[in-house]
């Protein structure tokens, strides 16, 4: 076996768990208007379990609905009709023989009054958390008694359910961590002032747990040992705080960091370097000997192995990497490790609207219900796919895993399109993770990829196809301002493609987003003068404000000037002119102004295509361009579909040919 460690027994309590794998709560927006389980919930879990998962831990569950929620559909077991819907999860999990906690939460502070209804939001004291803007009533002594027995009852009803444990989330900033912060916890009852009075909420949750459902029912608590506020817990306060709670019968500690007034550092963008939070676990596993679950952006096998192996944590808790690759476990244990869609870190799944969670790299995250397995075709058919950027690929995959041969024809030298283009270090490593996988899997599915190779009419029709996919991508956005034809004038690709030469010059770069970054990122790093002017692009408005600050600030740490208040008016030879919005004029001096504005549609074959083939899809960037997100679930669902589309296509031929049958006479 692979990685003995990682997929070695290990208990939690005196429950023994498969492996060493946890897949950590993550809100999926899946509960119902009530806060009840639904049908894709259960099978978003139970497709995580079949993949080999060791335990699973459920998404938060509001333990008082009123003024307690995190979100508007959160999940709830308040109330004894809660049990059976998570008795139902607990059945689909539990059958592949992974183990179920159920995530006990008040959000306390970091709620809202858009959820609450209009009501005042609590906290154990009066102090607003920056994030939400909204100041807290005061928890009352007799308010804070009745919410330790609405957990304990919480938990109470999960083991009714099935659940073989609860985590009480108190990590993040929620109502559990704000008693035991003394940032957040100003209070002078028994529930304030002292440690032990901090710890007193926690302390009488977990006894009452365990005496309501026994010694053996598993208690872990999830807390942020650093949660990267000025007053907030550090790690040595945190670490006093674990060995309290293991004195007082808590089995596993759940090693997290930051709250929402550090959420860059809750849900970490693709900046963060691979385990960069296993620290705060290593610490925790100094001072105690109950089980420590590590977690923060780990994606890799042997990574997790090391973590192990070097006795940093006991268990690896991966979220986001599962909703990549629900068969992550059992990929890694067979040693395909090639074959596991890594998380790419883009966030998208705290991004995505539409009623569940979303995946930019896994379509059917979220979508089991709707996708829930490839139909073969029984005829032998060909596709051949133009363009082999992520939305070709992963339209390739599908195809041949539904039977299909495919051929795809690359202009370029390599596979990945536009990800090629990501040149920051820490991202650039994602964007690698993504472009391998496609391509393993391109060589896994015996996918006929020609590369440096023009796809003419002719060797598609040799093919003889039964549909062609246009995935031409995208072209650099240069906007028809005065000046953009001039020849000190370059886009993008110009910089990350290495066509020109940029050393010891002046350079002032407009636009936004991850790409426009990586030019400025290598143009400074190559010895030139760099500033940038940016300007909103679609591109741009896809990053979380907190991640564009995390850049440009490392970019103005690499010398590059920002200009935010500005925009071009006019490029000159020697010179740029910049306008504000209150039409002030600024000249800046400059060797050379390079575009990176996003990208527009490249489809230059699809007219030509249509008089040639009947099944043409044009997909990707070639029809909307500027995000992987659109790439590849344009080449999933179009493939995926293909048969029923091609069966449309037809009958309405076949309809409008009727009609001019029936018109003619």
């Amino acid at each position: 076996m692979s990685y003995p460690l990682l997929f070695s027994k290990k208990n939690i309590g005196s429950l023994t768990l498969k492996n060493r794998l946890v897949m950590p709560g993550m809100c999926t927006g899946m509960a119902n208007s009530n806060g009840e389980v639904t049908e894709q919930m259960i099978a978003y879990y139970e497709e995580r379990a079949k993949g080999g998962t060791g335990l699973i831990i459920t998404e938060f569950v509001a333990i008082e609905p009123e003024l307690g929620k995190g979100v508007q559909t959160q999940l709830r077991i308040d109330d004894d009709r809660f049990v059976a819907g998570i008795h139902r999860i607990a059945n689909a999990v539990q059958k592949y023989g992974a183990r179920l906690f159920v995530q006990l939460h008040h959000a306390g502070r970091e709620s809202n009054s858009g959820i609450t209804g209009g009501k005042q939001i609590v906290a154990p004291s009066p102090v607003t958390c920056m994030a939400i803007g909204e100041e807290p009533r005061e928890l009352t002594t007799e308010e804070v008694k009745d919410l330790v027995q609405r957990f304990v009852m919480g938990a109470v009803r999960a083991q009714m359910a099935g659940a073989d444990g609860v985590e009480l989330h108190g990590a993040h900033g929620y109502l559990i961590g704000q008693f035991i912060s003394p940032y957040t916890n100003l209070r002078t009852d028994e529930y304030g002032g002292s440690f032990e009075n901090r710890m007193r909420f926690a302390e009488d949750i977990i006894t009452g747990i365990k005496e309501k459902c026994g010694e053996h029912f598993p208690v872990c608590i999830r807390l942020s040992i650093d949660e990267f506020v000025e007053k907030g817990m550090k790690v040595e306060a945190s670490q006093e705080a674990c060995q309290y709670l293991e004195k007082i019968g808590v089995d596993a500690i759940h090693a997290s960091g930051g709250c929402y007034e550090a959420f860059d550092k809750l849900v970490e963008s693709m900046l963060f370097e691979q385990g960069w939070r296993v620290y705060l676990a290593e610490e925790v596993k100094k001072v105690v000997n109950i089980p420590v679950i590590t977690v923060g952006s780990i994606r890799e096998p042997h990574f997790m192995e090391e973590i192990l192996e070097n006795g940093r944590a006991d268990f690896i808790a991966m979220g986001r990497g599962l909703i990549a690759d629900p068969e992550w476990a059992k990929k890694a244990i067979a040693g395909r490790d090639k074959e596991i869609r890594k998380c790419i870190s883009c966030l998208h799944c705290t991004m995505g609207k539409g009623g569940g969670i979303h995946c930019s790299i896994n379509v059917r995250a979220g979508r089991e219900l709707e996708f829930r397995g490839f139909e073969r075709t029984n005829e032998k058919r060909h596709v051949a796919i133009v363009g082999g950027g992520p939305g070709g690929m992963e339209a390739a995959r599908v195809l041949s895993m539904k039977g299909y041969d495919v051929t795809i024809f690359e202009k370029d030298a390599r596979l990945g399109g536009q990800l090629n283009l990501v040149t920051t270090p820490v991202p650039k490593e994602k964007m690698s993770w993504q472009i391998n996988y496609l391509t393993n899997e391109m060589k896994r599915l015996k996918v006929d990829v020609r590369l440096n190779t023009e796809a003419s009419v002719e060797a598609i029709k040799a093919l003889n196809p039964y549909a062609v996919f246009l995935a031409t991508g995208a072209k650099p956005i240069i906007p028809p301002m005065a000046g953009h034809d001039l020849p000190n004038v370059s886009d993008y690709e110009d910089v990350l493609l290495k066509r020109k030469e940029f050393s010891g010059q002046k350079i002032v770069v407009m636009g936004s987003g991850m790409v426009c970054y990586s030019v400025v990122g290598q143009l400074a790093r190559q010895g030139n003068d760099v500033t940038l002017v940016e300007v909103p692009t679609e591109t741009g408005s896809k990053l979380e404000p907190h991640t564009r600050m995390r850049i440009v600030g490392r970019l103005q740490g690499q010398g590059v000037k920002v200009i935010t208040d500005h925009t071009v008016e006019e490029i000159r030879s020697r010179s740029v002119l910049l306008h504000s919005e209150d039409q002030q004029q600024m000249e800046l001096e400059l060797d050379h102004f390079v575009f990176s504005m996003g990208t527009e549609v490249y489809n230059p074959l699809e007219e030509s295509y249509r008089e040639h083939f009947d099944n043409l899809f044009v997909i990707g960037d070639a029809v909307n361009p500027g995000s992987i997100v659109n790439a590849i679930k344009d080449g999933f669902e179009k493939a995926y579909v293909i048969e029923d589309i091609v069966v449309e296509k037809k009958q309405a031929a076949s309809d409008d040919d009727m009609l001019e049958v029936v018109w003619a006479n």
